[in-house]
């Protein structure tokens, strides 16, 4: 008989799941499915029975873990976004319980290996970019601490697209994950929610009450996944609850005439459009409904669920403010804020006065963006129509917000206007998310200075006490203790285990920086691990890598702002130095880049075909193809993520000042040793406080010489006459690159033909930028100088961990606390 996982009662302590019960729980499941022997078991058998047993113990984590939390009745945070970018979970999971060693060695006695397993797990397409991947982080660590935490997102058939290459131009593929990829997910199709979308509303009092029927509306189900997030120390597990669209059985209901009966029948299919495909193009009208569609879909969901809990949990809704936290991470889920009136009002008849109370005390709301095509805002006429009742509850909202401010600034119609949720036929989402919200975090100190200075100033000037800043963090067990063994192993060597939990712990090897045998082996670990990345990245491009060369990376997703151009730029001119000058004493480079493009994005596509081209036409000069390399990993996820990071040498972070939040990959780049060469934005700024201005190569204008320049009237054309070297590069476009015409990338940059020319100012940071990457190159000679700036920049990520954003936002935003630190009721 197996023996259950088990745990101390009151603190949650796991007792050790030995090697012999982790292989009887495999060889159970194997059993299930006809086969005796595990020898005879492919490797994908193996992997679905490795993650049903690894399910099965996490399972009887949470059971416990849920009686911790009823005894204390501790405090849960409901973490809303529409993305979790989680990467696969088998070497995580594994990790993080604690048993990961016995299962390599119960598959090696199974004639298999971990790695050959795990290869068959495939990325789960939840997420695209900083935004979901901080939110699958922000999860690991709320379990990891022990706070109750439930996140809530949508169950995508689809992810964005696989991404492909094809003579330059990028190809989008269906990413059909949840085929393959579906195992870790279990199923909780007794917790079912029906959403209503459309149709008309009926208003009339009784008693004194605004009673209100909707009718002719179009009603789909919410089925549950629940992806379980495990712990490390203790038992805690936590899930992200995925809602999968279906048609409702009762949807051919509540329709009054026999056309609007038939109408219903023709579109039985069409409920499950809502989650095939995760962020839908949204260029069209059909496109916008439908991602507003799936905003309401999951916030109603998640709300209906989050009650029903509650409910089952204590019998009332009695300290549901006090017991509830509920965050939404960017604006896709600020739906739930109409919506909890809605349900607080409708269904459990709650005054107005009293349902706002209750929002406004456990809503709080963290912005990632200045950008304003990201500050999303909806048209009254497709809100309305799809919407009616959330539409009223919206309008009532700016109707009571605008008397307020009214009040306070009389006659000052144009702050009203700024600040009001409805206004020149928009519904605006970021107004109403900091209207109805506690607190408003940016996540970043300069982006939440940003955001008191610009986009939310009225709203500061009006509540101070709202606003406050979080800087993002990344999972250090993960990015670094998984993802960089030979690293986390001298690690253990030099300061003992206590990093793996405790990040600040990393500040000890500070101890070491001027240790050369120490220091010697960081080189040996970085050129080890770049040794790995040449060998994955050979399997997957068919391109040779030096593994002397530097590596130089930018990953993140291709967009104007982060200036993925400007690195090309210095790529190029460093290839006319080689050209002009074949025998110039010019430091080996690979230059690796990791970016999608959204399928709509023209200019970013064109980004990448350049990128795709210029690393040809490298390639093929005999001149260049040993000193300059470009790769560009296709189809960049969280596992090439994990092989990359811990080889990079140089972190390009270069976009420009005042318009990245943030950032993450900076900080796991940062932690696994590579050096930043990035502009004063976003975490940068408090990347140099913390590794000292020493240990980063800052360049560029900062954000205040940025609006500087704007106001006195930017021209591109001015630093393209000035510096001779960016001449001979932007010349270089109006002759073929790799035998392609990217005349227009000139013309974009010094032309006004596309509206502004240069509008990120690549030209007026490039010098600054090519003399930064300069200093670098002859910095990375002295290796043992190299290898110093590697382990500071190491030793001071510590503040970077996710765990220690988690705190800040359970103490000081969502005022809960970790399980094990609350006594018994």
């Amino acid at each position: 008989m197996i023996n259950k996982a088990s745990a101390n009662p009151i603190t949650g302590k796991k007792d050790k799941i030995t090697k012999a019960e982790l292989k009887e729980r495999i060889e159970a499941k194997l059993v299930t499915r006809g086969i005796f022997d595990p020898k005879n078991a492919s490797e994908e058998q193996l992997y679905q029975a490795t993650v049903y047993a690894v399910k099965d113990i996490m399972l009887e984590y949470r059971e416990d873990f849920k009686r911790r939390i009823k005894a204390v009745d501790g405090k849960k945070v409901c973490y809303l976004c529409m993305e979790f970018l989680v990467g696969r979970a088998l070497k995580n999971d594994t990790m993080n319980l604690g048993i990961y060693d016995e299962l390599c060695e119960v598959l090696s006695d199974f004639g298999s290996s971990f790695e050959k397993v795990y290869a068959c797990e495939v990325d789960p397409g939840l997420g695209n970019g900083g935004l979901g991947r901080l939110a699958a982080c922000f999860m690991d660590s709320l379990t990891a601490k022990d706070y109750a935490a439930n996140g809530y997102s949508l169950l995508y058939e689809n992810g964005l697209f696989k991404q492909r290459i094809v003579d330059g131009e990028q190809v989008e593929l269906s990413d059909e994950w949840l085929t393959s990829g579906g195992a870790w997910l279990v199923p909780r199709s007794e917790r079912t929610f029906t959403i209503r979308f459309g149709g008309k509303i009926k208003e009339s009092w009784k008693d004194g009450k605004l009673c209100i029927e909707n009718y002719e509306y179009d009603e789909v189900k919410a089925v549950p996944y629940d992806l379980l997030i495990p712990g490390t120390e203790t038992n805690a597990v936590n899930t992200i609850r995925l809602w999968r669209a279906r048609q409702s059985v009762s949807c051919v209901g509540n329709y009054t005439t026999q056309d609007s009966y038939f109408k219903k029948l023709s579109e039985t299919g069409n409920a499950e459009v809502i989650t095939k495909q995760l962020y839908p193009p949204d260029n069209y009208d059909e496109g916008k409904l439908l991602r507003l569609t799936q905003q309401y879909f999951l916030v109603s969901a998640s709300l209906q669920s989050i009650f029903a809990d509650y409910l089952a949990e204590h019998g009332s809704l009695r300290g549901f403010e006090d017991k509830i936290s509920i965050h939404i991470n960017d604006t896709h889920p600020a739906l739930c804020i109409p919506e909890l009136m809605r349900i607080l009002m409708d269904v459990y008849s709650y005054s107005w006065e009293d349902a706002w109370a209750i929002v406004v005390k456990v809503v709080s709301y963290t912005n990632h963006t200045v950008l304003p095509e990201a500050l999303e805002c909806w048209r009254v006429d497709l809100f309305s129509m799809k919407l009616p009742r959330i539409y009223m509850i919206v309008t009532e909202i700016n109707r009571r917000f605008t008397a307020d401010l009214w009040n306070l600034y009389p006659g000052d119609w144009d702050r009203i206007s700024r600040m009001a949720i409805v206004a020149y036929n928009q519904v605006r989402m970021a107004n109403l998310s900091v209207v109805g919200s506690h607190t408003v975090n940016g996540v970043s100190a300069l982006h939440s200075d940003i955001l008191k200075k610009t986009i939310f100033h009225d709203f500061y000037k009006m509540t101070p006490w709202k606003f406050t800043n979080v800087t993002n963090g990344v999972v250090h067990r993960r990015w670094l203790n998984y993802s960089n063994p030979r690293l986390a192993s001298l690690l253990d060597e030099l300061i003992g285990s206590d990093f793996r939990e405790n990040g600040l712990e990393l500040s000890k090897l500070l101890e070491y920086k001027d240790d050369k045998a120490v220091l010697e082996k960081i080189a040996d670990i970085k050129h080890k691990n770049k040794e790995n990345f040449a060998y994955y990245a050979y399997s997957r491009t068919g391109k040779r890598i030096d593994t002397s060369s530097v590596f130089d990376v930018q990953i993140k997703r291709m967009h104007e702002y982060k200036r993925q151009l400007l690195n090309v730029l210095k790529i190029m001119s460093l290839y006319n130095e080689i050209l002009e000058n074949p025998n110039a004493d010019i430091q080996p480079e690979t230059f690796i880049f990791g970016c999608k493009a959204a399928p709509g994005y023209v200019m970013a596509k064109k980004l990448i075909k350049l990128i795709w081209f210029l690393a040809e036409e490298l390639e093929c000069n005999p001149k260049t193809r040993d000193v300059l390399k470009i790769v560009f990993m296709e189809e960049y996820n969280v596992s090439v993520a994990e092989n990359l990071i811990p080889s990079a040498d140089i972190s390009e972070q270069i976009s420009l000042a005042g318009k990245e939040a943030s950032g993450t990959g900076c900080m796991k780049l940062m932690m696994n040793g590579a050096i930043t060469l990035g502009t004063l934005d976003g975490a940068n700024v408090e990347i140099a406080e913390a590794c000292g201005k020493d240990n980063i190569y800052i360049f560029g204008l900062n954000t205040g010489e940025v609006d500087e320049l704007w106001r006195n009237g930017y021209s591109s054309r001015a630093f393209y006459q000035s510096s001779e070297r960016l001449r001979r590069v932007i010349d270089r476009f109006y002759s073929p690159i790799g035998g392609q015409d990217f005349s227009h990338i000139a013309d974009y940059l010094i032309n006004s033909g596309y509206g502004v020319a240069d509008p990120f100012m690549c030209l007026a940071d490039f010098d600054s930028y090519f003399n930064a990457h300069a200093i670098a190159m002859k910095d990375y000679k002295d290796r043992e100088k190299w290898s110093r700036m590697s382990l500071i920049n190491t030793a001071t990520s510590g503040i970077f961990a996710s765990d220690n954003s988690i705190t800040n936002y359970a103490n000081n935003i969502w005022h809960a606390s970790p399980i094990n630190k609350i006594k018994p009721v």
